[in-house]
């Protein structure tokens, strides 16, 4: 599926919301600011609150009649074009002053994310995709050519949320592994991107922390998909699996998928 928009000016108008959110994330950023913890379980704060607050007037005032999803506010993931934002992720990290923490910003056409944003305010580093190229920077950034899994650099955030199965595989698929890194959150995908990290391999994810990450994989030259190998798009089952090759990718794959 092509975007609606000229990637060109998608890409500007990206630009724009990750300098909104770089702003907005530092100025929280190891600072004092309220937790609160949500009915999930899961914390959020004031940065979270504001930055999607302001990327969804940024993006109601350019495109009116475009459905919006965010993490802390929710929405629907309509027909037609849709944005998807996670204002932090990573916002334990955050919380504890690591600064892997980024803010996603995905465009969703019919359920499938088209475009998308990763921008890492604490490092002033920005990666942009629409599934044909991506931009790390301004500047055009690959994935490496790693084909072998023994090869492979993977990361995880956290190993402690694969289980039964899941847990087994990734054990498995992390001793086969040259190295293994965790905590990584977004970041692990947008290495990826630039070549640095080979694998990543996530579970119990949310629509809004994945929708940014397909197209710059992809862009850059990388495979992503469920632990099943179908495509991630809004119903998608919560299992992320990404590789900078498509060798490397089913090599992994086997790994991961139900018994």
């Amino acid at each position: 599926m092509q975007n609606s928009l000229p990637s060109e000016e998608l890409f500007a108008f990206l630009n724009e919301l990750g300098d909104e959110a770089r702003t907005l994330a530092l100025k929280y950023f190891r600072a004092r600011f309220d937790v609160a913890t949500k009915p999930d379980s899961s914390p959020v704060t004031d940065a979270d609150r504001a930055i999607e607050r302001r990327v969804r007037e940024i993006i109601a005032r350019r495109f009116p009649c475009h459905s919006i999803f965010g993490e802390e506010e929710g929405g629907v993931i309509a027909a037609g074009t849709n944005w998807v934002i996670d204002p932090i992720d990573g916002t334990k990290g955050f919380i504890a002053g690591v600064p892997l923490f980024g803010t996603l910003v995905a465009m969703v056409e019919d359920g499938l994310p088209t475009c998308g944003m990763i921008e890492m305010p604490a490092l002033r580093e920005r990666w942009i995709g629409d599934g044909r190229q991506t931009l790390l920077n301004g500047q055009v950034c690959k994935t490496s050519s790693c084909g072998r899994l023994r090869e492979a650099r993977l990361c995880t955030t956290d190993p402690y949320t694969f289980r039964d199965h899941a847990a087994t595989a990734f054990e498995s698929l992390a001793r086969s592994a040259i190295l293994t890194r965790y905590g990584t959150d977004c970041y692990g995908y947008a290495l990826l991107a630039s070549g640095h990290v080979d694998l990543v391999v996530e579970t119990e994810l949310e629509v809004f922390d994945v929708m940014a990450l397909v197209p710059v994989v992809r862009g850059a030259g990388g495979v992503i998909s469920t632990w099943s190998g179908a495509a991630v798009d809004a119903g998608f089952d919560g299992t992320i699996l990404a590789a900078s090759t498509p060798e490397l990718h089913a090599e992994a794959i086997q790994f991961m998928a139900a018994p």
